[in-house]
């Protein structure tokens, strides 16, 4: 199977942003008569998780019943890279139908659908939907990146001193108290700290300009892939923790407007 070209990711785009909002609109449906149970202790999942997911792979398999299909709610119990793909594989659409599920169920409105598409050993499109701010985050490789159609560029913040930073904390007690240590660094370096709740509007405002950086150590490919497609045609950079590529099939990452990435990977690994 080729490189998707301008037309296919066009095509791609478009239908990835019709199930997110297909998505967005059943999570919004099942807000006030949800219940809710645990994946493990903090780790919540809805019935809205389930419906979101289920109308979103409706979609997409629909148009592309030739793509594979890695959701969230299908991969419960695995570790982060055996969720990669064979390295043969056609293209794999990586979906999270609710990221920011413990804001949905306390009705804190930061919580959203994140669809992206791994083509060829690669990110190749993002969509994030956002239903209470009624925010579509949209990208494509080489066709830019854009906020309810229109494009969207990383800030200018030259350094970390006068970064606004955001991260996200897992679930797991332990592996929450490791970012802790990254995040008492940064506090004594960066200008504000923040965490939402959602690593997939996170790297949406690092998009758009509002956040200047994202950091986190443990993330699922269906946590950030749409994410990275969207901050790298903003403008940004994207490496793991330890300065390499990225790769969203490893639980790290580092994503910034790209004039400070450099300071800010050497203050985390310090």
């Amino acid at each position: 199977m080729s490189t998707p070209d301008r037309t296919q990711l066009a095509k791609f785009l478009a239908v990835a942003v019709e199930a997110a909002a297909r998505g967005a609109a059943e999570l919004e449906s099942w807000r006030s008569r949800f219940s809710v149970t645990e994946k493990s202790r903090a780790d919540l999942v809805t019935d809205a998780d389930h419906a979101s997911q289920r109308v979103v792979k409706e979609v997409l398999l629909g148009a592309f019943p030739d793509h594979l299909f890695l959701g969230e709610e299908e991969c419960v119990g695995k570790t982060v890279e055996e969720t990669r793909p064979p390295a043969d594989a056609p293209f794999v659409w990586v979906v999270d139908p609710l990221d920011g599920t413990a804001n949905y169920v306390h009705d804190v409105p930061a919580y959203c659908v994140s669809i992206g598409l791994w083509a060829h050993g690669a990110p190749a499109v993002g969509v994030i939907h956002d239903p209470r701010l009624n925010e579509v985050f949209t990208a494509a490789t080489g066709l830019g990146a854009h906020l309810n159609g229109k494009p969207m560029k990383v800030s200018g913040v030259g350094r970390v001193a006068d970064a606004m930073l955001s991260t996200g904390f897992p679930a797991s007690y332990q592996k929450a108290l490791a970012n802790l240590e990254t995040w008492a660094k940064l506090l004594e370096h960066a200008q504000s700290l923040r965490r939402t709740g959602s690593t997939a509007l996170n790297l949406a405002y690092v998009a758009a300009g509002r956040f200047d950086g994202y950091w986190a150590h443990d993330n699922y490919p269906w946590d950030v892939l749409a994410g990275a497609v969207l901050v790298a045609e903003a403008g940004g950079t994207l490496t793991t923790i330890d300065g390499k590529p990225l790769d969203p099939f490893r639980p790290d990452i580092l994503a910034t407007n790209g004039r400070f990435h450099a300071e800010l990977l050497a203050t985390v690994q310090r």
